[in-house]
């Protein structure tokens, strides 16, 4: 499919989103529960044949899916990525969805700033101001220095700082292997991982939650899917700034569902992180354009 349909890609990037934040809701309900790393481990059983099944029905079949001159790197990726699947989760359970949406949503001026010193990237002066002003707004959020500040606040941002950098490898790999190897890798060598370090915490579950861990399974390959349509019908440019809308529907499953509360800072902070995101998006479509 030609990528020249940006109202469809903008369509399934909503979807996409929501059914990522629909993930999230699942993932935090569970780990209240059980085991962060049992959780993770069995939704990355999924996510591995997931992703054998997509590059099995790719170009060259999985053969080629597997051919890679950078298994060092695209197993650091997977694991790297499974990492900050844990965290985020944990994060979850420790902080609400809200604020961890809202701290989170700092990645992509993270990506900004690290990409000039690791990718080589030119990094003009108006995104650094919105690099700046994004990093007041996650002050604004974690309040450090007052009373309220928790060092669980933390926790969302090295999941977006385990996450930038997981988005460069990404890019730096491409230059070599094709969308295909990357995800197969991301999928199987995360799920190696979990598999060698999930069993330890292995607890007995009720019928009831294996349903919902059905579920998550389920939203987690939902996802995904849709987020290669996204990327096969539209520019990654043109699409990018509305993933930001899983910050609304997170945000809108921790009132109506897990009774948080939406604090004046974190509306603040999450405004100003979200307006120098979509800013630094925009400067990056504006330059790419100019290349």
């Amino acid at each position: 499919m030609s990528q020249n349909n940006a109202p469809l890609g903008i369509s399934l990037m909503i979807a996409t989103t929501f059914v990522f934040a629909m993930q999230d809701g699942i993932s935090q309900h569970l780990a209240r529960e059980y085991n962060v790393m049992m959780i993770v481990m069995v939704r990355y059983w999924f996510f591995a044949a997931f992703v054998i099944t997509i590059a099995s029905r790719s170009k060259g079949g999985l053969r080629k899916a597997v051919q890679t001159g950078q298994l060092k790197m695209q197993i650091f990726r997977g694991v790297l990525l499974a990492a900050e699947i844990c965290v985020a989760v944990q994060s979850f359970v420790y902080i609400g969805l809200i604020e961890s949406h809202a701290v989170f949503a700092c990645y992509p001026l993270v990506i900004a700033a690290l990409s000039g010193p690791i990718l080589g990237e030119t990094v003009g002066w108006r995104r650094w101001v919105a690099i700046g002003v994004g990093f007041i707004g996650m002050l604004i959020i974690l309040q450090p220095g007052t009373g309220v500040f928790s060092p669980y606040a933390l926790i969302p941002f090295v999941s977006a700082l385990m996450f930038a950098l997981y988005s460069m490898l990404t890019r730096y790999v491409a230059h070599k292997d094709s969308a295909a190897t990357s995800f197969f890798w991301t999928g199987v060598s995360g799920a190696a991982l979990m598999t060698a370090v999930g069993f330890a915490f292995w607890e007995r579950m009720s019928g009831v939650d294996w349903a919902w861990m059905g579920l998550l399974c389920l939203t987690g390959a939902a996802g995904h899917f849709l987020l290669i349509k996204t990327y096969e019908a539209a520019e990654a440019s043109a699409v990018q700034p509305f993933a930001y809308l899983q910050l609304v529907w997170a945000s809108s499953l921790g009132l109506l569902i897990f009774a948080e509360q939406l604090r004046l800072n974190v509306v603040i902070g999450a405004s100003l992180i979200v307006a120098a995101g979509i800013f630094t998006l925009v400067r990056e479509r504006m330059a790419a354009r100019r290349v």
